[in-house]
């Protein structure tokens, strides 16, 4: 997607979080890689699909955002408020999650490996059947532990 479309259907999604008109933006299956979000205000977007390889989400408001599906290999989601965010499906792999807040989130069958999730909040997250292989969760807080692992 180019940069002049992606600005029009951010400011339409703003004016619609306003209350102003607009629309509320729907970028699935929308190839965003390595794409300028800095100022963008995603809440409620659309992101099913999406390709965010490499996108820097740094500290970004995600709460509630559909990524499922989403390829985020390589992110920068460090600090990132992804509570109660779809990530079912998500690839995730080498991600920069520390210190993100994932409290509620769902990461059903999520692909976290090599994932950097120190710190981060996983207070009822759902991680079931998720791929953690060499993720890192030193000081991640609220980690259930399955019994027997």
């Amino acid at each position: 997607m180019n940069k002049e479309k992606l600005q029009e259907i951010l400011e339409k999604h703003r004016l619609w979080l306003d209350g102003n008109g607009g629309e509320c933006a729907d970028l699935e299956d929308a190839d965003l890689e390595d794409a300028d979000l800095r100022g963008a205000n995603l809440k409620g977007v659309n992101l099913r699909w999406a390709d965010l390889r490499g996108v820097n989400l740094r500290g970004f408001d995600l709460r509630g955002v559909d990524l499922r599906g989403a390829n985020l290999r390589g992110a920068n989601l460090r600090y990132a408020d992804l509570r109660y965010a779809d990530l079912t499906w998500a690839y995730l792999r080498g991600a920069d999650l520390k210190c993100a807040n994932l409290r509620d989130t769902d990461l059903r069958y999520a692909d976290l490996e090599d994932a950097d999730l120190r710190g981060a909040n996983l207070k009822g997250a759902n991680l079931r059947n998720a791929k953690l292989i060499n993720a890192d969760l030193e000081g991640a807080k609220n980690l259930i532990r399955i019994k027997g692992e």
